[in-house]
């Protein structure tokens, strides 16, 4: 009975220790994992602008929005948006604004849903995930916004 006591104290100790920095380590390994997916996407559609504006006039389909618009505004998005979550600096409003993004690349691109492998429809499955998560949860203690909302008390 004693030795389980001992175990159960220290598993007490490990709970705490975990509520305490756990949800802070997963905050900040979403934010730099899904924000590093975005940004390597919007740094592809700046590298050759050209390929991207033909993409978004032949291949994507995005409802309401010119071609030219719509690349715009994903590229940007891609880039400033993860930006913000690598700080963790308006984290909410970034991972909303990545989830819209994501949900408009699965809508205006159907093709992501027949091809054989399902991979490409499944990271944005794991990403919108993500996302949602960060949007629920915060960024965590280890985000500017936590240092901020510190410093405002």
């Amino acid at each position: 009975m004693k030795v389980l006591m001992a175990l159960y104290r220290r598993s007490l100790a490990f709970d705490e220790l975990l509520a305490l920095w756990g949800g802070a380590a997963l905050g900040l390994f979403l934010r730099l994992y899904v924000g590093w997916q975005f940004f390597k996407a919007g740094m592809v559609k700046l590298g050759d602008w050209s390929a991207t504006l033909a993409l978004f006039r032949e291949e994507y389909h995005v409802p309401l929005l010119a071609p030219e618009l719509a690349a715009y505004l994903g590229a940007a998005g891609e880039l400033v948006l993860p930006l913000l979550l690598f700080a963790g600096l308006l984290s909410r409003p970034a991972a909303l604004g990545l989830l819209l993004v994501n949900c408009m690349a699965v809508l205006s691109y159907p093709q992501l849903f027949s091809f054989e492998c399902p991979a490409a429809i499944n990271d944005h499955f794991y990403w919108g995930v993500m996302l949602l998560a960060l949007l629920v949860y915060g960024p965590g203690r280890i985000s500017l916004d936590a240092w901020l909302g510190r410093r405002a008390c």
